[in-house]
């Protein structure tokens, strides 16, 4: 058996996550912070989790993962607030 070498899922997470029959929308989330804690710092998480949609979704539309994605989609727009001090400081 060769392991899924898709760009999006270099270690096949996502990929098995949608063969394991039964699964629930909580172990999908935690199977997607796993994923995720994976990529690079330069990764583009949207583009990743797009094309991981384009490859799994339309096959699955109601299997968790694919309701994960979608939510981790919709989230991976940066919501513009800062943590640390710059998110405390008033501005002058």
């Amino acid at each position: 058996m060769t392991r899924d070498r898709f760009w999006a899922d270099p270690r096949g997470l996502i990929h098995e996550a949608y063969r394991i029959e039964g699964i629930t929308e909580a172990d999908c989330r935690s199977i997607f912070l796993d994923w995720a804690l994976g990529l690079s710092g330069e990764a583009d998480t949207r583009a990743h989790i797009a094309a991981l949609l384009e490859r799994h979704g339309a096959a699955a539309p109601d299997h968790p993962m694919t309701q994960v994605l979608r939510a981790g989609l919709d989230r991976a727009v940066h919501s513009g607030r800062r943590g640390g001090r710059a998110g405390r400081a008033r501005p002058q």
